[in-house]
């Protein structure tokens, strides 16, 4: 039985880590971290009785005891704050910390779960922005393991299994170009908060939709993509794919293009990580190439996108 803890499990890719939780039988939760979506975390703890969780303060620590109260669940361990969310990163009976937070507050306890030796899914791509050398050092010197959940870079990290770094020419990131591709300058600077929202192929929360739109969520993967490959920046590049089918491709020295394929859903890079280094069968429809029509790629536009 693998024994994982979730850094942010009321967020999008929390509460989608836990949908595959459901179709894994060898899986379990053992400590949940979450803000204020009380309600949301109530409901996963009447669902997968983890043994501790956290939240953000005093009073969201009252509304939970409420509202399991309500579900008659048995009530967990409780902590708060960041206190709370590094005892989830750090618990003894956890192997694998899925760090999905948002922003800077992910940063401590992703480190303290390297330092513990954990094995991180890490969807937090800021922690690496701020500090890769630091997160990657901790992860050399405690033997543990970082492995991407952003679908391109568990894409590159399924591309590069058996391949010999002396080999890779370079490392391909595909971008959809958001919602506003097709606009001009003028019509994105004149954007409403709902059009950028709007994301032609993923389902992903606020913050890293906003960013998509404008290609800044991509300038941040390239950086990603430095720590946790160890490439020079030069040897990443960046490729609009509107479909979103393929989600990163290596290219050999010898001209040869290893890609990987899937349907856009973010289940499947959730699943690859907490089951690595095996793969079993998921819950997703498979990939029907007869439906896709065509894939297209094409060079981003920095002049409209200064954010890459």
């Amino acid at each position: 039985m693998k024994v994982i803890s979730i850094l942010g499990s009321t967020g999008s890719i929390g509460c989608n880590t836990l949908k595959v939780v459901e179709h894994l039988q060898d899986v379990c939760v053992v400590a949940l971290g979450a803000g204020k979506n009380i309600e949301k975390l109530a409901q996963q703890i009447a669902q997968f009785n983890p043994e501790f969780v956290s939240c953000e303060d005093e009073i969201c620590a009252e509304n939970l005891l409420e509202e399991l109260h309500k579900l008659r669940v048995k009530t967990p361990k409780i902590e708060l704050g960041e206190k709370g969310l590094i005892e989830v990163a750090t618990h003894e009976q956890a192997q694998t910390v899925v760090s999905a937070t948002v922003g800077a507050i992910g940063f401590v306890p992703t480190l303290r779960a390297l330092e513990a030796g954990k094995r991180v899914a890490l969807a937090n791509k800021e922690t690496l922005v701020m500090a890769g050398e630091l997160m990657t050092k901790a992860a050399r010197e405690n033997k543990a393991e970082i492995l991407p959940v952003d679908s391109e870079h568990n894409a590159l990290h399924q591309c590069l299994r058996g391949e010999s770094k002396r080999e890779v020419k370079r490392l391909i990131l595909t971008a959809s170009g958001g919602p506003f591709r097709n606009k001009s300058k003028q019509e994105i600077e004149n954007a409403t908060r709902e059009e950028a929202l709007n994301h032609p192929t993923w389902n992903m929360g606020d913050k890293i939709t906003i960013d998509c739109a404008t290609l800044m969520n991509k300038g941040l993967e390239v950086i990603e993509a430095r720590w946790l490959f160890d490439f020079a920046a030069d040897a990443i590049s960046v490729v609009v794919h509107p479909q979103s089918v393929v989600h990163s491709l290596v290219e050999m020295v010898d001209g040869s293009i290893i890609a990987q394929l899937g349907v856009t859903d973010m289940k499947h890079a959730i699943q690859y990580a907490l089951t690595y280094p095996t793969r079993k069968p998921n819950c997703l429809p498979p990939l029907d190439f007869a439906k896709l029509a065509q894939l297209t790629f094409e060079e981003p536009n920095l002049d409209k996108f200064p954010c890459l």
